[in-house]
């Protein structure tokens, strides 16, 4: 992450001083007990001897279609009790709630769970950690920083971080992997990008007044890329990172840039 954190912070405007009835179980004997002189079946007159059933084979048929444990065999009843396996809802970073600007970690303990929230180091570039909420710390897909203007507090949210697997948005449709194009499309015109770093890792340094200038709730969005790994390496020196481009720019869209990492603060 190196410099960009600090070029981050400043472009967010953050300073030192400034996230059914339910049936009822089959009881396989309960036929036999509600009824102990019924269960010799009568014979079907119609049927020679050798082609009636016995009792012994009618109640392991019976039993046979009451057992839902049973390899390749399901109940109408079990069929008809489970439950339709919901999508789980999106999780986006809103700045309110769990994540409003004065959330703590205990609000987050409280949306998530207590085994769900960790405070834990996390890198902050140069070699540099702090101590910051871990949302899903064991989740590569659902981990999420939360860092704090007040670390001994771990109160007043500063940065919403969101890198690596993680499958989290910001609002308005920022996601991870998503490419130059499709965020200019989000953000309603073109942006600009600084060039890339010692690291590989560029920009966007202006929305252009667009749509992502300020998320609802006040807070801003910061976003990072990294080309194509198959891009070749003198069209990465082509965007360098003393300079400033357009994202229309041809030498950027030949790198097919994807977002990489997502800062939301205040």
């Amino acid at each position: 992450m190196h410099s960009r954190w600090l070029l981050a912070l400043v472009a967010l405007g953050l300073g030192i001083a400034g996230p059914m009835q339910s049936l009822a179980p089959l009881d396989p004997y309960r036929e036999a007990q509600a009824a102990p002189n019924q269960r010799q079946a009568p014979r079907n007159p119609q049927l020679d001897t050798e082609d009636q059933l016995t009792p012994g084979q009618i109640e392991r048929a019976q039993e046979r279609e009451r057992e839902p444990d049973r390899p390749g065999a399901t109940s109408s009843a079990a069929k008809a009790v489970a439950p339709k396996r919901s999508a789980e809802p999106p999780r986006v970073v809103a700045c309110s709630g769990a994540f409003a600007k004065d959330s703590d970690h205990a609000k987050l303990v409280a949306a998530f769970r207590p085994e769900n929230v960790a405070f834990a180091d996390v890198d902050a570039g140069e070699g540099r950690k702090v101590k910051a909420s871990v949302v899903f710390p064991k989740d590569p897909k659902r981990r999420l920083e939360v860092w704090w203007k007040d670390e001994a507090a771990r109160s007043g949210t500063y940065l919403v971080v969101i890198g690596g697997q993680s499958t989290w948005t910001a609002a308005k449709g920022i996601r991870l992997g998503l490419q130059v194009p499709a965020l200019e499309k989000l953000n309603g015109k073109p942006f600009t990008i600084k060039g890339f770093d010692k690291d590989g890792v560029a920009a966007a340094t202006d929305w252009q007044n667009g749509a992502f200038e300020q998320l609802p709730g006040n807070c801003g969005v910061r976003v990072f890329f990294r080309p194509d790994p198959k891009a070749a390496a003198t069209a990465r020196n082509a965007v360098s990172s003393d300079k400033e481009f357009a994202s229309t720019d041809a030498v950027v869209r030949a790198l097919k840039p994807a977002i990489s990492e997502i800062l939301i603060g205040y």
